[in-house]
């Protein structure tokens, strides 16, 4: 980078304070608020290397300057340190979902929690039905030539289906039905199961085929074919906090794109639990969001990772916080999957 140690230390005294104040940051405020053992000519020269390198800028004719995406960069790779959760702030994400009841709860709890706590835009995807298995499959009788399919993934979510069955069909075949698709589905991931759904087509009785094959037809449709794939939003709010120069000054394409379920998926579905990704500004593919900063993982029991979650905001963002809170909340999510 050609940078030393004190143009480093410039440079994160910068970014910390920016993100506290929203106000450009001077030399002479610099020299006052932190211990940098330089005079404010010092600072000066140090400051105007660091514009020239592209990682502080001028945003008006005052004497002060703020962050770019590659100062903010830099700092989340070299120069913040993740700030540990208080065991205040672990209680109280605990408690907080320790609570839910199901899924859902789950799922819109952890998202109103990511938003209180970062004061940002949170977003949380259900757990991906590509990434399931099947815990339980359930038939029940509506009437004789209708059944109700309810699928249960070991993930907690439930997807329900009807059933038109070519006839009528009597109470010990549907029992026979639920056992049968038990046995062959149960503990299997979902994108595996066409094969096996084709296997109890071809090994069901006479008296059963006919039902089978109607059912099979609901199974492919409720296991592989229909992932549709879901997100919870909250804290939009948050983005009006900010100062003027958040945004570059306009809320319409971050409002545009947080619209978009398709756009948000593609920033946090593809996150892995294991790792936190930060999109800084022009990081982003996605135009609409090139003044913002996302920040996401993935969550559930393990390496493994069943949806993502994450935050977005502006590049004025506290990262060391955000990262740290990110991070927790999916722990404690993949654990709650987990013990269930």
């Amino acid at each position: 980078m050609g940078l030393d140690d004190r143009k480093l230390a410039v440079l994160r005294a910068i970014v910390e304070d920016y993100v506290a104040t929203q106000e450009p940051v001077g030399s002479r405020a610099l020299v006052e608020r932190h211990q940098l053992g330089v005079s404010p000519a010092t600072v000066r020269n140090d400051m105007a290397v660091l514009e020239e390198e592209g990682y502080i800028r001028q945003p008006h004719t005052s004497a002060g300057r703020v962050p770019t995406d590659r100062g903010y960069r830099l700092f989340v790779d070299r120069l913040s340190r993740v700030k540990p959760l208080s065991p205040a702030e672990r209680r109280a994400i605990e408690r907080f979902l320790v609570g839910a009841v199901d899924l859902d709860d789950v799922v819109h709890r952890t998202v109103r929690l990511l938003a209180q706590l970062t004061r940002q835009v949170a977003v949380v995807q259900y757990p991906s039905l590509a990434r399931s298995k099947v815990r339980h499959l359930e038939l029940v009788p509506i009437s004789t030539t209708r059944l109700m399919l309810v699928m249960i993934a070991d993930t907690g979510r439930v997807e329900q289906r009807l059933v038109e069955l070519p006839g009528p069909i009597p109470a010990d075949d549907v029992t026979d039905l639920r056992r049968l698709v038990n046995e062959k589905l149960v503990g299997s991931q979902l994108t595996d199961t066409p094969p096996l759904v084709q296997a109890l087509v071809d090994e069901a009785t006479p008296q059963l085929r006919g039902a089978m094959t109607t059912l099979s037809t609901v199974l492919l449709e409720t296991l592989v074919e229909r992932h549709e794939e879901r997100i919870a939003l909250a804290g939009t709010a948050n983005l009006t906090r900010g100062g003027l120069l958040d945004f570059q000054g306009s809320l319409r394409p971050i409002l545009e794109a947080l619209e978009e379920e398709v756009v948000m998926l593609k920033l946090i579905g593809e996150a892995e639990s294991t790792t936190t990704r930060v999109l800084i500004g022009d990081e982003n593919e996605i135009d609409n969001l090139r003044a913002a900063s996302v920040v996401s993982t993935g969550y559930g029991p393990g390496a493994t990772a069943l949806g993502g979650l994450g935050v977005l905001g502006p590049t004025r963002m506290d990262y060391p916080g955000t990262i740290a809170t990110v991070r927790a909340v999916a722990r404690y999510v993949g654990e709650l999957l987990a013990q269930n």
